[in-house]
């Protein structure tokens, strides 16, 4: 439970700070034999804030209910 906990606080504190992130494929738009016209397409994955501060509270839930079974 501490582990899952300790990996979700991390999980979160990096969604927090980086809320998304891109990618470039290539797309063929002309192939005439020997002439290859390719175009580079950027794509971007964004989350909301709230996800990553769930993920966090989700984390410490899991800390602390791990310590009070210590207890």
């Amino acid at each position: 439970m501490k582990t899952i906990g300790m990996v979700l606080i991390g999980v979160g504190i990096l969604a927090l700070v980086y809320s998304g992130f891109k990618y470039t494929t290539k797309e063929n738009v002309v192939d005439l034999g020997p002439i290859e016209i390719d175009k580079e397409k950027q794509h971007s994955v964004n989350w909301p804030p709230i996800t990553g501060a769930l993920l966090l509270l989700t984390g410490v839930v899991f800390v602390v209910i791990d310590r009070k079974k210590l207890a």
